[in-house]
């Protein structure tokens, strides 16, 4: 018997997670929907997918697992398309950098027999340092010893979460059990406060006074600072920052902080201070860059075990029995 499991958006993200299953293809049927008919074809293709399906209805009505790969300002919209055509155990994941009001959605929406469950990726130390995105970036190995945030809202079954989790391990990643909270708290200051310092260092710098002459002789800093505004433009700024507005406010709050502790070293020509926190921050950028690369978490190390088929592991879980909500 085959899983199907239905990826909607394919874009980097959705296309990877395809490709990074298609050594399961024994037990699994991957199914693809993107809002453009050529990037369905594409990935198809490129062998993310086993059959498209362009009727999102559908792409969904046979799936046991659903994840969704999109911006978050469609995953609200996409609930409300398929929560009629929904298996009865299905799981639905997606993979938006924020959760507790997506999950907030999914409560509101997505019927009594479906689960939901936030997953975060992060790709792997290899391609930290490739700024492409969508189909084209898409690789079987992008998630190689990364890491996966994964969270799900009170009440809901540990099956639900054992499936996410197992779901993750077969993409390479390991997964990193959060609350929808913590989720969103991490990624404010990971993920989103580095786009919105990008965007006010160049707020601060172009169109103002001096900057006809500066452009010509920015060089690799400068670029460096900046060019995360343009990480990923298919997933709206305003809107993550706008749905994580408490930690994202937290987070931009410290930063500001920082800045005032460099100000103040500066106007007191305190030298010694001055060199303390850029050693520290050369320091802590070098360690998280090692800690990165050797993906050696050690708070999360367990001991080796075998993993049953994905067919068994999945199957012998939430969508092969109903359970009880906790």
């Amino acid at each position: 018997m085959t899983i199907q499991v239905t990826i909607i958006g394919l874009g980097q993200i959705g296309a990877s997670i395809g490709l990074a299953l298609s050594k399961h293809t024994d037990s699994l049927l991957r199914v693809g929907h993107d809002k453009e008919f050529s990037v369905e074809r594409e990935a198809h293709k490129r062998g993310a997918l086993d059959k498209t399906e362009h009727n999102l209805p559908n792409a969904v009505k046979d799936a046991k697992v659903i994840v969704l790969a999109l911006p978050v300002s469609e995953i609200r919209e996409t609930f409300q398309y398929i929560a009629q055509d929904l298996q009865d155990g299905v799981v639905i994941l997606d993979t938006a950098p924020v959760k507790s009001e997506v999950a907030k959605w999914a409560q509101e929406l997505l019927p009594k027999h479906a689960y939901y469950v936030g997953i975060v990726p992060a790709v792997g130390a290899e391609f930290l340092g490739d700024k492409k995105t969508g189909l084209d970036s898409a690789k079987p190995d992008l998630f190689k010893n990364s890491i996966f945030l994964v969270s799900a809202p009170a009440g809901s079954p540990g099956e639900a979460l054992d499936l996410a989790s197992t779901f993750v391990q077969f993409l390479g990643a390991a997964p990193l059990l959060t609350d929808l909270l913590e989720s969103d708290g991490l990624m404010a200051s990971a993920h989103i406060l580095p786009q919105l310092v990008s965007t006010a260092l160049l707020n601060a710098t172009v169109n103002q006074p001096g900057w006809k002459d500066s452009r010509k002789v920015a060089g690799n800093p400068y670029v460096s600072a900046t060019s995360a505004v343009e990480y990923d433009k298919e997933e709206a700024l305003k809107d993550l920052a706008l749905h994580n507005k408490t930690n994202v406010i937290h987070a931009l709050d410290a930063m500001l902080s920082a800045l005032q502790d460099l100000r103040a070293d500066l106007e007191n020509e305190n030298a010694e201070a001055l060199q303390q926190r850029i050693s520290a921050a050369q320091d802590g950028h070098a360690n998280w860059l090692n800690e990165r690369i050797s993906a050696n978490w050690s708070e999360m190390q367990k001991t080796p075990v075998d993993y049953p088929s994905l067919t068994e592991r999945l199957f012998g879980s939430i969508t092969g029995r109903k359970v009880k909500k906790k």
